[in-house]
């Protein structure tokens, strides 16, 4: 399932592709009819919180988007959903976000293009949701666990079952807060509150495992067990973390320093691709975590086998040794306070400096 960083990419790939525009809406597959609704209304921006992508849509680019007459697209990808992009050169800066795609050969799964090379002539698959083209390009989604139209407060109940996205703005610390609170106030093991999106939107299995083995806390304390300044950490964790996935398409949560050191990860697939795994330079995926998908290997920093289990109806990776119960953050990642996360000697694409 798409994690966070994700859905603000897909975000922010709209409103350089769509926004302000009129667009033309339909179903190819027939199963959202109310895209007809739709048609020829503006595009006014896109939203994410957490897992959910909004489209607000309006008759003319001037109304308000908390106006009544603004319908809201709101889109769940779920695991298998992703949105295709195809357009003119530098259109939406993006292929495809979403669900991880299959490869064919060396090549990705595209939109049916049959030899056309212009885009306006592109024949949608029959398992397209919904279209949106504009005057550059369009966008094509399929398999989403959701697609449908909200008003405002249709919006705002979504909105309201979730909890703190730490991608969103936080300027005052409100957001922290309510996730510290969610925490503290739980019995829950702090391996299943992190899944848990009305405690935090936008964290997914592998966002899950990595911040716990940063943090060096067994997936199994109950949160009622932490205290405000480790949770606090961890939230600030998060943040750089999910930040720099948005920014680059790609989630890396090792040090510079690590990532040769048991270069390796179990997977039940080699058939899979990451948004970013087109660019040559980005850091390789066996190098990119300390525990997710790592299990019966080493650790990296202890040498430890790396365990796995289940935990809040998904699998749940750890080092026993290293993730003790009280141990508070390691003096490797405390050192560089500006930069806890330490990609501090790359560029902000992401690549070695």
């Amino acid at each position: 399932m798409p994690e966070g960083h994700t859905v603000h990419r897909l975000a922010a790939a709209f409103e350089r592709a769509f926004g302000g525009q009129r667009v033309r809406t339909s179903s190819p597959q027939g199963r959202f009819s109310e895209a007809a609704q739709l048609d020829q209304m503006v595009l006014l921006g896109a939203e994410a919180v957490g897992k959910h992508l909004f489209l607000p849509l309006a008759p003319t680019e001037d109304v308000d988007p908390g106006a009544p007459v603004v319908r809201h697209v709101h889109i769940h990808l779920g695991l298998y959903g992703s949105w295709t992009f195809a357009g003119e050169p530098g259109f939406a800066d993006a292929h495809a976000i979403g669900a991880p795609r299959l490869r064919r050969g060396e090549q990705e799964e595209e939109l049916d293009a049959a030899g056309v090379t212009d885009w306006r002539r592109l024949v949608p698959r029959p398992t397209v949701r919904l279209r949106i083209a504009g005057a550059r390009g369009l966008a094509d989604l399929t398999g989403p666990t959701a697609c449908e139209i909200l008003d405002a407060d249709g919006r705002r109940a979504v909105l309201e079952r979730l909890g703190p996205d730490p991608l969103r703005p936080d300027p005052v610390g409100r957001e922290r807060r309510r996730f510290i609170e969610a925490v503290r106030r739980s019995r829950t093991t702090i391996g299943a509150l992190l899944m848990n999106q009305k405690v935090v939107a936008g964290i997914g299995n592998i966002y899950r495992a990595e911040l716990l083995f940063r943090a060096r806390l067994d997936p199994l304390v109950p949160g009622k067990d932490l205290s405000t300044g480790m949770l606090a950490q961890m939230w600030e964790d998060l943040v750089a973390l999910m930040t720099y996935g948005a920014r680059t398409g790609r989630i890396v949560t090792t040090q510079p320093e690590h990532r040769e050191l048991e270069a390796r990860i179990v997977e039940r697939s080699r058939g899979t691709r990451q948004n970013g795994d087109e660019d040559p330079d980005v850091v390789p995926r066996e190098e990119s975590f300390y525990v997710y998908h790592r299990q019966t290997l080493p650790c990296r920093l202890c040498g430890t086998t790396v365990r796995s289990a289940d935990l809040a109806a998904r699998t749940v990776f750890w080092c026993p040794r290293c993730q003790s119960r009280r141990r508070r953050r390691a003096s490797w990642t405390r050192e560089n306070p500006a930069a806890p996360w330490a990609l501090a000697s790359e560029t902000a694409d992401g690549k070695a400096a």
